[in-house]
């Protein structure tokens, strides 16, 4: 049997010991911060840049990995014998990964003998890609096809949502991501906003006057969408928030069963964008 490997990249943001035994191989995000240029996860850390993020004057810029980084990763995995990989990246109406990869996989394909590789949009963010990603792992080692994988995936993507809140729209708007949430920049120092994907684009789901207000309505909107005695598995995100999103954490888990359910601080590439005390939650359905 084919073992099937997975490929991501740092936007997953999932914590670093929940794929410790699983084949999962990470691409790194850039961050271009003045004339340095680092590596998402690897020159630079989450603790570290949301330090600097909270004080800094001028925004970094950010780069998804290009198709070299993409065809290196899989020259590497081939190398030890691994012909089947599934790659699972951020929607690609924010950013350039899944159209990078996509790249790649063509050269992979006609360079290299026996390979089968399938590149997956998940239209989505942050541990939404993450859950993906660790279920696809998590197939793989019991021994799924690569086929099954796809397939599994597939499924996952109309299920996941993201939604979170933040002090600020800034970041947002000032790295261009603010998508179908414009109209709430006027307002954006003065209200706690709620955002979401819909078809790969950010959104606008509301605004709280306060963090409780925000939580509250959160847990509201994931209980709606479970429905009655709903379950999901949901990991609770943050960018330097970790007590505000337990706060979220408690809310959500006395309205909806979480049959996992973990806590992930972003990456620091999607917090660049998301900005310092940025807290919410992503989470799928099960049936």
């Amino acid at each position: 049997m084919r073992t099937v490997h997975v490929v991501t990249d740092s936007c997953a943001s999932i914590p670093e010991p929940l794929m410790a035994d699983l084949p999962i191989k990470t691409v790194a995000y850039y961050i271009h911060r003045g004339k340095e240029v680092l590596r998402d996860l690897v020159t630079i850390q989450r603790e570290e840049f949301i330090e600097w993020l909270r004080t800094a004057e001028t925004l970094p810029t950010t780069a998804s990995p290009g198709p070299g980084d993409y065809y290196a990763a899989v020259e590497e995995l081939v190398a030890t014998g691994i012909k089947d990989i599934v790659s699972i990246h951020i929607t690609s109406k924010g950013s350039g990964a899944y159209q990078a990869a996509s790249v790649a996989r063509e050269m992979a394909l006609e360079r290299i003998p026996g390979l089968r590789w399938e590149v997956i949009d998940t239209l989505n963010v942050s541990m939404c890609q993450g859950w993906m990603v660790l279920e696809a792992a998590r197939a793989a080692l019991a021994g799924c096809t690569l086929e099954e994988i796809v397939a599994l995936v597939k499924n996952l993507i109309p299920r996941a949502r993201m939604i979170q809140t933040a002090d600020t729209l800034k970041y947002l708007y000032k790295g261009g991501r603010i998508g179908k949430a414009q109209h709430l920049v006027g307002s954006m120092f003065n209200i706690k906003p709620l955002i979401s994907l819909k078809d790969g684009v950010v959104v606008a789901l509301g605004v709280e006057r306060s963090r409780p207000r925000a939580y509250r309505r959160i847990a509201e909107l994931v209980e709606r969408d479970a429905g009655p005695g709903g379950r999901i598995k949901a990991a609770f995100v943050h960018a330097g928030a970790r007590e505000e999103v337990e706060e979220l954490r408690a809310l959500v888990e006395s309205r909806v069963e979480c049959v996992e359910s973990i806590i992930a601080e972003l990456s620091p590439v999607l917090s660049v964008h998301s900005g310092p005390g940025t807290a919410g939650v992503c989470y799928y359905t099960l049936p």
